[in-house]
Formats: C-alpha cells, structure tokens, sequence
C-alpha cells in the first residue's frame, strides 16, 4: 500500500523475502484472506496500521519454508494457516509460531486461508463473548459476508435461531446457508421485521459491524438479557476513497451506553477486535483448536466468494466494497 486512497494505492512491487526472527516461521503463501480491516487501513481509517508504505493481510495459508531459532513444534513443509500482524498480502509472509495452525487435511489454501479472522471472530463473539445457547434467536447483520457466514454455522451448532440480513440477491443465498428468517434490508424494514418475528420480544444476541446509528437501533432490539457486540464500524468506508466529513458524522451517530441504563434494562454492550487479542495465544489458541476440530469433522467449512490474483488486490477491495460477495474474498499467489 504505497499511501492512503483509492483501490489503486495497493501496487506490487518485488522485495527481498522477509527473514524469521526468534519464535518465528515464514510461510510461502498460496492464499491470503481479505478482510474489511484491511480496506479500513487502505484509507487511512484504521488506527493500529503503520503509516504507509505497507503490506496489509491479516491471515494467510502456505507452506512454512523457513523457522527461526526456538521453534520447535512447526517445521519446514508444514502446510499451514496463520494469523499476521499485517504482511499477508504477499509471497512471503512472516509470523509468530504462535500464530500458526496446521491446515485441515481435505482444505485447499484458499478455504485455509478463510478460516482465521472470520472464524475466530464469529467464535469468540457468540460462544465467549454472548455465550449464546440453544433455543435463543441471533441476529447477524451481513449475513452474507464471511464473518456472516461463520456466525451462522457456528449459531446453528449451538441450535440458535438465525435472522439474518442481506441485500436482495444474497437473500435467497443466505437462506441456503442456514439463515433461517432472511431480511431484505434494501426492501424491508429490519427493526419492524425483527419485532414482528420475535413478537416484539427482541433478540438475544447481536452481531453490528456497521457502526454509526446502527449501534444504537441494534441496542434497542435487545430483549431482557440481550448481548450486543461490536465488532467494526463498514459505515466509516462508503467509498473508495476516505470522505473526512462522513467519518466525523458517522461517529458522533454512534451512542454513548450509559451503566445505569444497561442495568435497568438488563442488556449488555460487548467489544470485539480480533487485532488487539494477537497477544493472547492462550484464547486464541483454544478457540481455533475447537474450530479446526470441527472443521475436520466435517461440520464447519468455509464459503469462497471469489478469488483475485495477487496482483490483483485493487479489484478484490472494489469487489468487497461494492458488497457483491457471499462468502470470503481470497487472494492466490500464482507459483
């Protein structure tokens, strides 16, 4: 990413391959996720990138083809999924060992490489975060995108029931894979909508990653009990460039939850970044053990929407921000 903009500020350019550290491993990368995070750090809305120039991608899959020194339980010709501190979006990535988990015997690079972020995230959301359990009803704004998607799988494992949002085309995609009450939030009125299936109860758990306003019409659809995580703010990016006054006025619309109101109403307001959680191996490590166990089970899997070239990263973040894709967005290294 050569500086802040437009898709077109993410050229390729040819360096040296990155050398592993202590407790490190460099992975030849076949795949690379792409994650809204990374088009928030494209225009200069994400606060945790470095200032350009700089390669963004948080999750990758590959073969590890070198380790640093102390490594001891990953080695060479491992094939791999793995977390990254930003540097995805190339041939060669490195990341901590801890950071590293074996891909799925019967998963190609490019299913592995959309497991980490929007598998861990939807994980954490609904099963430590909302704790939800059998029988209550979760709504999941995006249902179609690849958090969406995971959210879904892993509510219904849990035997929740599902509402989920979508635009027209996606609805009948979302309904196949598992939503079980799709709203067309292009021709529907989602707060009437949820009201009306849930006989104005509200619901028990949502998942809001669109920030703004959404926040505190989500909040009002809690019923007594009800967990509301946050987990992004798309509202902030509503073009390919960053408008400065829609930023500003995206964020004065977000709601100030005040404890005395929480306790009264008996509701909670949960916050979810996965970037902040690098640090702690211990969670992650958990979560993606249960997961990566499920997924060899056959019971999870995840849903490519379409893959870019490498090169291509610029047509890949159009593609997601036009909001076209169900399922996850992949780059593929080309060997």
């Amino acid at each position: 990413m050569t500086k802040h903009g437009a898709p077109e500020v993410l050229q390729s350019r040819e360096v040296a391959d990155p050398v592993p550290h202590a407790g490190e491993v460099r992975i030849a990368v076949r795949a690379a996720g792409v994650n809204f995070a990374d088009i928030m750090a494209r225009l200069g809305l994400y606060p945790d990138a470095p200032a350009p120039p700089l390669v963004v991608g948080y999750e990758v899959a590959g073969v590890i083809d070198a380790v640093g020194p102390g490594v001891t339980t990953l080695r060479v010709g491992d094939r791999v999924l793995a977390l990254t501190r930003f540097g995805g979006y190339a041939s060669a990535a490195v990341t901590s060992a801890e950071l590293v988990f074996p891909t799925p015997p019967d998963f190609s690079d490019i299913e592995a490489a959309a497991v980490p972020v929007n598998y861990l995230t939807a994980f954490i959301a609904l099963y430590r975060l909302a704790n939800v359990d059998a029988g209550e009803t979760v709504l999941l704004y995006g249902a179609g995108g690849g958090v969406g998607i995971a959210a879904t799988q892993l509510a219904k494992r849990r035997g929740a029931i599902v509402i989920g949002t979508a635009s027209t085309p996606k609805i009948a995609a979302i309904r196949s894979l598992g939503v079980d009450h799709p709203i067309d939030h292009q021709r529907d009125d989602v707060r009437a909508e949820v009201r009306r299936l849930t006989s104005d109860r509200g619901v028990d758990v949502i998942l809001d990653p669109i920030g703004g306003r959404s926040f505190a019409e989500s909040y009002r659809l809690l019923a007594p009990l009800g967990r509301l995580v946050l987990y992004g703010a798309s509202s902030l990016a509503s073009g390919e460039r960053r408008r400065l006054w829609h930023v500003a006025w995206t964020l004065f619309r977000m709601p100030v939850f005040r404890p005395l109101s929480l306790m009264n109403q008996n509701r909670a307001v949960l916050g979810l970044n996965l970037g902040h959680l690098w640090g702690q191996t211990r969670q992650l490590h958990g979560a993606m053990e249960l997961l990566l166990q499920e997924m060899i089970a056959g019971r999870l899997r995840p849903v490519i929407a379409k893959t870019f070239p490498l090169a291509r990263a610029a047509d890949a973040h159009r593609y997601m921000q036009s909001r076209s894709n169900v399922g996850k967005v992949v780059l593929v290294v080309e060997e």
